[in-house]
């Protein structure tokens, strides 16, 4: 018996709905829209490996940002398609990958449910942990990067994210040039999916991470700092603080990290 759903396209990104606006003149029932959070299956060559809770666009940047962010794939030539299917339970994304990539993945595998908060994806004991960063390439230019040119490009997120602009509950991802211009940004409610979709569509693009560095409308975690390590990002800046670990993970790999960038200053944590 064939129990699978019918496939469908994912859903919006958010939704209309009814809501009570509450105020000191009253209240008045309103429509609001709201952030799309849907379950989406990762399946590697058939393997169910994870199920994040995200929001449903920009699905193939996702996975194949999510694949070579968490190490599970060595590059983009290790992904041979990515076929996205929606359907009544959520988006199932099936990523078509080589035999050694697919080997590590045995290897590797776990169960996990992903959350837009904070977790440690579903590892079961401390040895799981990987936190020993690959370190990032040096770029000539990072040396030259100030401050101003960093707040110039936060001055720029706002008017480009449309769906926080609808929601207010979306966090974004952009990269930015070394000279403080913001060429593209991804949202999602969670905040490693933003940077899984950033780093992935750079990588579908086959555009070089050390040429620029990333900015980001959240607190830095560690496994923000990690994500970045992993794919040779030079400099990550949030608008909140970063964590002793995220320091600790941009010290080791050499990276610039900047938190609390707001208005007109930043302080610079690493190094």
């Amino acid at each position: 018996m064939n129990d699978r759903l019918p496939d469908a396209p994912p859903p919006d990104s958010t939704r209309e709905v009814a809501v009570l606006r509450l105020g000191p003149k009253g209240s008045q029932a309103v429509t609001d829209r709201i952030a799309a959070e849907v379950p989406i299956a990762l399946v590697f060559n058939g393997i169910s490996h994870a199920v994040m809770m995200a929001t449903p666009a920009d699905l193939e940047a996702f996975a194949l940002g999510f694949a070579l962010s968490e190490g599970l794939l060595d590059s983009r030539a290790e992904c041979h398609g990515i076929d996205v299917i929606g359907n009544a339970e959520g988006v199932e994304i099936q990523i078509e990958v080589a035999a050694a990539a697919e080997m590590r993945l045995k290897e590797k595998r776990r169960s996990l449910v992903g959350r837009t908060g904070c977790g440690l994806c579903g590892i079961d004991s401390l040895k799981q942990l990987d936190l020993l960063p690959e370190g990032v390439a040096p770029a000539d230019w990072v040396g030259g990067l100030q401050a101003p040119t960093v707040l110039r490009a936060f001055a720029q997120l706002p008017s480009m994210q449309p769906l926080n602009a609808q929601t207010g509950a979306h966090h974004a991802a952009a990269w930015v040039t070394p000279e403080g211009q913001v060429t593209s940004v991804m949202e999602d409610v969670g905040r490693h999916n933003a940077l899984d979709k950033l780093l992935g569509q750079r990588a579908l693009d086959r555009l070089s991470n050390n040429e620029g560095f990333v900015i980001m409308s959240s607190r830095a975690s560690y496994e923000l700092v990690r994500k970045c390590a992993r794919l040779g990002v030079p400099v990550l800046a949030t608008i909140s603080a970063p964590t002793t670990l995220a320091v600790d993970i941009a010290n080791q790999a050499g990276m610039q990290l900047y938190g609390f960038c707001r208005g007109e200053s930043a302080v610079r944590y690493a190094p």
